[in-house]
């Protein structure tokens, strides 16, 4: 998206979070939004915004989440740039994994980034941060990961705006009622 900041790409006249917001919010307690930078910008959201102190990739994200969080079981993830994700995401991951961690798929693709994170794999995410891991399959592989599975529909649950086609694919979609 050409160093765009995705959150704050419109989509039907809103930015990307705020259709990840309405998505998120009545499937969850809380919400908070995972970036850097200056927290300002996501003011219109109402949401704490909580910056990375591990700058490894998503799962610095999941890692400030998880310290954040406490007193709650788990956190559910999801990328900024996923408007259509499915209405009963957190009961399906948390059904899939029995409370433990666990990840989307649909049309036989994994979304590792939508998941279902218990908050007892914090020491853990820190430790392999510190060593140098990054990659969340691997994190994932390795903290015995389930899936839960989504069937594929259209517009994708878990299609991510990345390319101006992308977003194309979305505006018609929310065109046509998704």
């Amino acid at each position: 998206m050409g160093g765009t900041d995705k959150a704050l790409v419109p989509l039907s006249g809103r930015p990307l979070v705020s259709h990840v917001q309405d998505r998120l919010a009545p499937q969850v307690e809380d919400l908070a939004l995972s970036a850097n930078g200056p927290a300002g910008r996501f003011a219109f959201t109402g949401l704490r915004v909580l910056p990375d102190h591990v700058s490894q990739g998503p799962l610095s994200g999941i890692l400030a989440a998880l310290e954040w969080a406490k007193g709650a079981d788990a956190v559910v993830s999801a990328a900024v740039d996923t408007p259509f994700l499915p209405c009963d995401l957190v009961p399906r991951l948390w059904l899939a994994g029995e409370g433990g961690l666990a990840v989307a798929e649909s049309g036989g693709r994994i979304h590792p980034v939508c998941a279902l994170w218990p908050r007892s794999l914090a020491p853990d995410l820190r430790a392999f941060l510190s060593s140098g891991g990054a990659r969340m399959m691997e994190f994932c592989d390795r903290n015995g990961v389930a899936r839960a599975r989504f069937a594929p529909e259209a517009p994708d649950p878990f299609l991510n705006i990345n390319t101006p086609d992308d977003l194309a694919l979305a505006e018609q979609a929310l065109r046509e009622g998704a």
